[in-house]
């Protein structure tokens, strides 16, 4: 690997880490005004370095580790939920093409299967009866709507033949956007259950399992886990605008209109949560199996068909 382009990816995480945490900001601005209230305003000037003093705090709490947890996954459960929502942005299909991954496509679904394991092992490790129960319940979930996920995926990979983020992008058009626009509504919704997000975040549901997979963890840990859910939720939005938006990277002008349409996909889930109060768990498992998986499956052999 050259040096230039150790430096790319160096500097491809640490803007995502950044936008990552004033994400944050945003999301508690817009849930303030959605709620009639005040988003955080004291820090400093209108609450900006709010993220800032949120990371100094938690990280410099003192780390809570229970008697009988298996401290090693207990430890590095979180550093690997946050390694794989930063190597998910290693697909950002830029105009250069010093980073283009023929097999863009397959990297994505192999890394969000394996963000079932880091919850697995964040409820396993934390030996508690509610991190446990919540990790079972992350598990089902997000491999019922992995299905889906996959599903949706296959019909413009069908239709552009080709697995990479960087060639959808440059040949992407409108009539193939208008195409695949029904198909985006299912991959919005699945995107939300995917990054456990209202109204789909049965994992963590607060009134029955405290905090879910997560419920042991303080301080560094936590903020880990969270900062991953983040980063994956801009992923999303990042992978929703290069497949399905009609996004070309060709020229810097439209690397900003890439830039605006994967904002407005991850301000869309942000307005998800304000909106929407959670949804029961038999309804959210019923919803995939029985409405998204066969209606995924028809669409597929239509196209497959008209491909042909």
């Amino acid at each position: 690997m050259s040096i230039k382009m150790i430096i790319t990816i160096l500097t491809i995480f640490l803007c995502m880490l950044l936008a990552m945490a004033f994400f944050t900001l945003l999301e508690r601005k817009i849930l303030g005004y959605i709620q009639l209230r005040k988003g955080p305003n004291k820090v400093s000037l209108m609450g900006i370095p709010q993220p800032l003093a949120d990371a100094a705090k938690l990280f410099t709490k003192e780390l809570n580790k229970p008697t009988n947890a298996n401290i090693i996954p207990f430890i590095m459960a979180p550093m690997l939920a946050l390694f794989l929502a930063l190597m998910m942005w290693s697909l950002y299909p830029y105009s250069s093409a010093s980073l283009m991954m023929k097999w863009g496509i397959m990297l994505f679904l192999s890394l969000s299967s394996m963000n079932v394991y880091t919850t697995l092992f964040s409820g396993w490790a934390s030996n508690s009866k509610y991190s446990l129960l919540g990790a079972l319940r992350s598990i089902a979930q997000t491999i019922s709507y992995e299905v889906s996920m996959a599903l949706v995926i296959l019909t413009p990979m069908i239709l552009m033949s080709t697995l990479s983020l960087n060639a959808f992008s440059k040949l992407s058009s409108i009539v193939l956007s208008m195409m695949l626009w029904p198909l985006l509504v299912t991959w919005i919704i699945t995107s939300l259950a995917e990054t456990n997000r209202t109204p789909f975040d049965l994992a963590e549901g607060e009134s029955e399992l405290v905090s879910g997979f997560n419920t042991e963890y303080s301080s560094g840990t936590f903020a880990l886990i969270f900062m991953a859910e983040y980063m994956n939720i801009i992923a999303m939005g990042m992978i929703t605008s290069a497949l399905f938006m009609s996004v070309s990277v060709m020229n810097p002008v439209n690397d900003i209109n890439l830039i605006l349409t994967l904002s407005s996909v991850s301000i869309l889930f942000i307005w998800a949560r304000g909106a929407y109060p959670r949804m029961r768990y038999d309804k959210l498992m019923s919803l995939t199996w029985k409405q998204f998986l066969p209606m995924t499956l028809v669409v597929i052999m239509i196209v497959s068909f008209l491909v042909v």
